[in-house]
């Protein structure tokens, strides 16, 4: 195949993928902002609003592996318009709802639409890179989620504060996502799916036949990495504010620390995808959760300017790991279960990031929130031995 031509279709996917998270993670976060005004217009409980966030991430992690075996038959670009198109009429359902019900309904349509998105999108870049490239493009469509984040709850935050009906802002959102799923339509219509090589069937001969595991043990390794992972950021990101209110900041201060976390994260994401290849994954990953370690350990003894000034750093560690495990997957995953792979990976996220807060809630609850972040670091020191799966160099051939 012309290599011009090859170009332009892996700069497609990687533009498809990075808007298709943007987007979909974008939504989801949409819902720290939107819930307590649905609360306030509907007059809901904490029980219902817990139940929405329930349904919600629900579906899509009950969703995440179907959708990841169903690309094989319907392909990845198909679905992640699917995705789209779910979220947009799920999210337009809940701005016209008028009880608790329909908005459920509409949660749980845009949550099945959510799983459509995360193992396709990755699977996709995994497929159209190799090695440097795959690591590279990675971190850009992590830090594309985190932008998606920032921008739609800013963006909601700011129509709200001028006077703009929730409901409205709500629509124009969905607008926005079902203008890019017709764009995304536009981009793939003519674009064929990488074939594979000789040399990926040889390694299927090799691999689990259902699912693709060329290294059982190693994979199994790299889950219980990703699943440590995952927890600690969300339980960083879920008690930070906590803890700056234990420290005697005001409310609006502990909300913008959040919001410093995250804008490190997207810089981390980004960044942790060159700090591979410069450094192997192993090498990289361990510079992250030293910095990650440390940073929790430093936090809980320091007053509320210093955390301020620190927190973009240890955001950039916590949350650029997740770049490092997931550029590393298809070494473990033969080429043709790539979204049965990363579907397992982001179930797994999906269930530690509800696990995490919980378990260490609970232990702030006994002990307090600088307790549990001091224990939050000495669990995280475990990724240290079971990091040791990823490998210590990446092929520079494919830069």
């Amino acid at each position: 195949m012309d290599c011009r031509l090859t170009s332009l279709r892996d700069h497609r996917v990687l533009i498809a993928s990075c808007g298709a998270h943007l987007i979909q993670d974008g939504l989801v976060a949409l819902q720290y902002v939107l819930l307590p005004l649905l609360a306030q217009v509907f007059g809901l409980n904490y029980t219902q609003v817990g139940l929405l966030r329930a349904v919600s991430n629900g579906a899509m992690t009950l969703l995440e592996i179907p959708a990841g075996v169903l690309a094989e038959r319907c392909g990845e670009t198909r679905l992640l318009i699917l995705g789209l198109l779910c979220a947009a009429i799920g999210y337009l359902g809940v701005a016209f709802a008028v009880d608790f019900y329909l908005i459920a309904i509409g949660f749980l349509v845009a949550g099945s639409g959510a799983a459509f998105q995360h193992s396709l999108a990755s699977a996709l870049i995994s497929k159209s890179f190799d090695d440097a490239g795959r690591r590279r493009s990675l971190g850009l469509y992590n830090a594309f989620g985190d932008l998606g984040k920032l921008a739609f709850t800013g963006s909601f935050s700011l129509a709200i504060g001028v006077g703009i009906a929730w409901n409205l802002m709500v629509t124009a959102l969905c607008l926005v996502t079902l203008g890019f799923a017709v764009l995304l339509v536009l981009l793939t219509r003519r674009q064929s799916p990488p074939s594979a090589t000789p040399a990926d069937s040889s390694d299927a001969a090799g691999a689990d036949s259902r699912w693709g595991i060329k290294h059982p043990r190693r994979f199994s390794g790299l889950c219980f990495t990703v699943f440590l992972d995952t927890l600690a950021q969300s339980v960083f990101l879920t008690f930070i504010a906590f803890l700056l209110l234990e420290k005697g900041a005001g409310d609006a201060l502990a909300s913008f620390a959040v919001v410093l976390a995250l804008a490190g994260g997207m810089v981390g994401k980004f960044a942790s995808g060159y700090l591979a290849v410069r450094c192997g994954d192993r090498g990289a990953f361990r510079i992250l959760q030293v910095m990650t370690i440390s940073g929790l350990l430093i936090l809980v003894s320091l007053p509320v300017v210093p955390i301020l000034i620190l927190l973009p750093l240890i955001g950039v560690a916590i949350q650029g790991s997740t770049t490092v495990t997931y550029g590393a997957l298809a070494d473990f995953i033969h080429r043709d279960r790539q979204s049965r792979g990363y579907a397992i990976i982001y179930t797994l996220s999906s269930l530690s990031a509800v696990v995490g807060p919980v378990v260490f809630g609970g232990l702030a609850d006994l002990y307090g929130v600088e307790v549990s972040l001091l224990m939050l670091a000495i669990l995280t020191s475990l990724t240290l031995f079971s990091g040791k799966v990823l490998r210590k160099s990446v092929p520079l051939a494919n830069i």
